[in-house]
């Protein structure tokens, strides 16, 4: 019987998406390819034991992603919070968020140029 194995991508509209994938690049170290996107090799991911691929539907009135007003919230796996955050202060990006230490690792959340709120998750060890 055919099932869905995962996640094969994630791809949005931008205004100016070259800009938006300099922001990316500079302040989260996203390495984008000469075609315009990025890869995430499931290796790097099955290397931190408690990583995983979400997906989740948020009613329509939840306040989850705020103070983003967009539609949905993406999530980006890191292997060093601190770091990661170290990293986009250095870009003068500040969590909107404070983290939380939870059953699943330490998250914060961050917001885009345009409004997207991404989260930021330093899965816990199982």
């Amino acid at each position: 019987m055919a099932k869905v194995i995962g996640l094969g991508g994630l791809f949005f509209k931008s205004a100016d998406s070259d800009a938006m994938r300099d922001w990316y690049g500079n302040v989260l170290g996203l390495a984008f390819e000469p075609w315009g996107g990025l890869v995430f090799l499931p290796e790097t991911a099955a290397a931190h034991p408690g990583a995983a691929t979400i997906v989740s539907p948020f009613k329509a009135d939840s306040d989850y992603f705020a103070p983003s007003d967009k539609e949905f919230m993406f999530n980006l796996m890191v292997d060093d919070l601190d770091g990661m955050l170290k990293r986009c202060a250095d870009h003068g990006v500040t969590p909107v968020s404070e983290l939380l230490d939870e059953a699943n690792g330490r998250f914060a959340r961050i917001i885009d140029p345009e409004g997207r709120a991404i989260e930021l998750w330093e899965p816990k060890p199982m």
